[in-house]
């Protein structure tokens, strides 16, 4: 699996429980972000993980935080790709800083999978599992950010 799992271990967390945060606006994109994100959470043996859909990706932030903090982490994917104005440029910004914002502020612990691309192609080479699998490397994301907070919890 390229790109999600080479250079660190993926943790075992079967008791974490995760919530997937899906901007579904490129729907066969997000199939293969969804993909790599559920075989990710499989290796490392998660089986609580729940799914909910927004309609875009300024939505993901405000959802994440009307979720209850009995999820250990959170896994944000979507796709935004630039158009014609400069719409793209808010989304792709506002959507990372309300995630920043959240994982610094309420220690959230997020994966960002939300891919912000020029055209469909580079987000088919993103998202795809049997090539830069970012969905994939967003759970890992979050996965390690929980490890880390059981290590500094004692």
């Amino acid at each position: 699996m390229a790109g999600s799992g080479d250079q660190l271990s993926i943790p075992v967390l079967t008791r974490a429980r995760i919530l997937i945060v899906e901007a579904r606006y490129h729907a066969h994109i997000n199939d293969m972000l969804l993909a790599g994100v559920r075989r990710m959470l499989e290796r490392a043996r998660v089986n609580r993980v729940e799914h909910v859909v927004v309609p875009g990706a300024l939505e993901i932030p405000a959802a994440i935080a009307l979720a209850p903090k009995s999820y250990d982490g959170f896994v944000a994917i979507g796709v935004v790709i630039r158009g014609e104005t400069t719409h793209y440029d808010t989304v792709a910004y506002e959507s990372s800083r309300g995630i920043t914002d959240l994982a610094v502020r309420e220690q959230r612990l997020i994966g960002n999978g939300i891919l912000t691309v020029e055209n469909e192609q580079q987000a088919i080479v993103r998202a795809d599992p049997a090539q830069m699998d970012k969905g994939g490397g967003a759970a890992l994301a979050a996965l390690h950010l929980i490890a880390l907070r059981d290590r500094f919890r004692g």
